[in-house]
């Protein structure tokens, strides 16, 4: 669990200049791993990059990898915000479209924080819970095909999972080719979704 900083550690608040400083720290850690990768990154470059010490960023954060964790939690944080704004402006049965569409439109846009998740997820020895990522699609499905009259899926975990996988695909071929036509391949994605519900 990351350290936020020692006057937090010990019960009291922390204050606006310690939120704006470790804030701060967080965005230039996204930056670098962005552009660098984990590996790439260090205490020092860190702390280069925000124009401050190490021991300025050890004070908030206990290491690298607690750092990282934070920022991390900080893209997830946006990320969630996002789509769950999307999901919220839909009708129930159109869930999971809103849901595919949001995901891929803010990963596309948002580079850096695809990369941040990307390479924090492959170089963080924390486990992470994966039904965190499919299970709020999968309970989408479900409430759309109430919705629409349908039964159940009877494997929703399963039909999450293939969509998440779609998703993923849709994104690294936009991190790797900038020109490709996320929304189009957006709009063909949350079609096949749509004709999952046809009766």
């Amino acid at each position: 669990m990351p350290r936020t900083s020692k006057t937090s550690s010990e019960g009291a608040s922390p204050t606006f200049a310690q939120r704006h400083r470790r804030a701060q720290i967080i965005e230039k850690t996204i930056e670098l791993v962005a552009e660098k990768g984990y590996a790439g990154v260090s205490l020092s470059g860190i702390a280069e990059r925000a124009g401050i010490t190490k021991p300025a960023v050890l004070y908030h954060f206990s290491s690298k990898a607690a750092v990282v964790d934070a920022a991390y939690e900080h893209v997830l944080h946006e990320l969630v915000s996002h789509v769950g704004a999307a999901v919220e402006a839909a009708s129930a049965e159109e869930g999971p479209a809103a849901y595919a569409s949001s995901m891929i439109e803010y990963l596309s846009v948002n580079r850096r924080h695809t990369r941040m998740i990307i390479e924090a997820l492959s170089n963080s020895d924390a486990e992470r819970d994966t039904a965190a990522r499919w299970k709020p699609l999968a309970q989408l499905i479900q409430a759309a095909r109430r919705t629409r009259g349908l039964a159940p899926d009877p494997d929703s975990r399963t039909t999450a999972l293939i969509i998440g996988g779609a998703i993923d695909a849709i994104v690294t071929e936009k991190l790797q080719d900038p020109a490709y036509d996320t929304r189009n391949a957006a709009a063909q994605l949350t079609a096949l979704i749509d004709a999952t519900y046809t009766p």
